[in-house]
């Protein structure tokens, strides 16, 4: 009797046991069958057809129709044939809304910048401190072409802000195309917003350095650079790595700035630039900045690898007048050029394009500086306004072959001053 009753309740139990499992079970189909729902929705929004009723998002449909017909031209061959370009492969709402010509005068400043996809995560905070028009040229190689295309029509679907100011460019080498990422769907499985894509841009996040691409592949940061330049219609144009930062504030003040005094075309506006430690929050204004700098978690740009390149900044000059931060953008001091300064700056889109035959590491901003010097621009150097670099650069981080680039570089500029003698015959400015 006392058995039975023993069997009796380990049946009960069992049979409950049993009944928890089969309802687990039947709660974990029901989870998988939501999300692949979901999944089939978010993928249906993003490739839906191009019917504005039959889905209810017009506005979603004519953006990847403008992509797929931005693919459908198969870009144009930069001037070397060894590169194709898509530009424009998706623009922002402000571009698309504004004809050429008419950009409206409020919008007197654009940000244009160049990556590869691994370093392409850096574009989140750019945007939410920029606030305003952005131009991004990005690099793909091999299966990345396919993932870049299908990020950042991602991004462009589900980053409101993104959507609104970014305009996006692709190049690869002229051997490969993009193509409209239809039939990628592992590209956008568990993509859901703004925060799931830049979360998957994290996981190539410095799969491999610039200049180390896959394939022996030459980073065309010069190529990239006029693009992005390319891809702006304001007056005055700011382009700068991905991984660096303006101070807040800037396109507001510089406009303010820019509009009451009388322009002239042969002056740039430098920006100097500084390196941060990686734990630090990066500053949003100069009294920020010089209370980082004057306890070392600050120094300028490139001060362990080149300390010449930027010297010519004069930084002790900058960062010991206007402090408060509360003083209005103005030109603090000219400076006249010298070899080797390779400033940062603004300037009007009228400035030289950047030389395309340097690639790779060495004299790809420097080339451009010196033409802009024997052109007869004057430099001066903003009050308030910088740039901050995300870490400190340090000797041993490069890529192996950046003394072998360098030293091929410097050969090909000694070779592009000659050539600037022929350009500007009337100059008597060298470098």
């Amino acid at each position: 009797m006392h058995l039975s009753k023993k069997c009796s309740v380990f049946k009960v139990v069992l049979s409950a046991l049993l009944i928890v499992a089969l309802l687990q079970l039947i709660y974990l189909s029901f989870l998988s069958q939501f999300h692949g729902n979901q999944q089939r929705y978010r993928y249906s929004e993003l490739f839906g057809g191009s019917g504005g009723k039959k889905n209810g998002h017009p506005e979603k449909n004519s953006r990847k129709e403008r992509l797929r017909f931005s693919l459908s031209t198969g870009g144009i061959f930069d001037n070397s044939g060894q590169y194709r370009v898509y530009k424009n492969l998706i623009k922002s709402d402000f571009t698309t809304n504004h004809k050429p010509g008419s950009i409206p005068s409020s919008h007197v400043l654009a940000l244009a910048t160049h990556t590869t996809i691994n370093n392409l995560h850096h574009l989140e905070s750019l945007v939410e401190r920029w606030h305003n028009p952005l131009s991004v040229a990005i690099f793909a190689h091999g299966q990345d072409v396919k993932f870049a295309t299908a990020l950042v029509y991602a991004l462009s679907f589900f980053c409101p802000q993104i959507q609104s100011l970014v305009d996006f460019h692709l190049v690869c080498l002229s051997g490969e195309m993009a193509s409209f990422p239809e039939q990628d769907r592992e590209h956008f499985a568990g993509l859901e917003d703004c925060a799931s894509v830049f979360s998957r841009l994290e996981t190539h996040r410095d799969k491999y350095k610039n200049y180390a691409i896959s394939g022996n592949v030459s980073y065309p940061n010069n190529l990239l650079r006029n693009v992005a330049r390319g891809g702006t219609e304001s007056s005055y144009i700011l382009v700068i790595d991905i991984d660096m930062m303006p101070n807040a504030d800037l396109h507001q003040q510089f406009e303010a700035m820019i509009l009451g005094r009388e322009t002239a075309s042969d002056e740039v506006f430098v920006l100097p630039a500084f390196e941060i430690r990686h734990a630090r929050k990066i500053p949003g204004n100069k009294a920020e900045l010089v209370q980082l700098y004057q306890v070392g978690e600050v120094r300028p740009f490139y001060e362990e690898l080149c300390s010449r390149c930027q010297a010519p900044t004069n930084y002790s000059r900058w960062v010991n007048s206007h402090v408060r931060g509360s003083e209005p953008l103005e030109v603090g001091y000219t400076l006249t050029w010298v070899d080797p300064w390779e400033p940062f700056y603004i300037g009007p889109h009228t400035v030289p394009l950047y030389d395309e035959n340097f690639k790779q590491y060495g004299f790809n901003r420097i080339s451009q500086a010196c033409e802009l010097h024997v052109a007869g621009y004057k430099f001066s150097v903003l009050s308030s306004a910088f740039l901050v670099h995300r870490g400190f650069k340090i000797q041993g981080e490069f890529h192996a072959k950046k003394d072998e680039e360098n030293k091929r570089n410097r050969v090909l500029f000694r070779s592009f001053k000659e050539g600037l003698k022929t350009k500007y015959p009337s100059s008597n400015r060298r470098c």
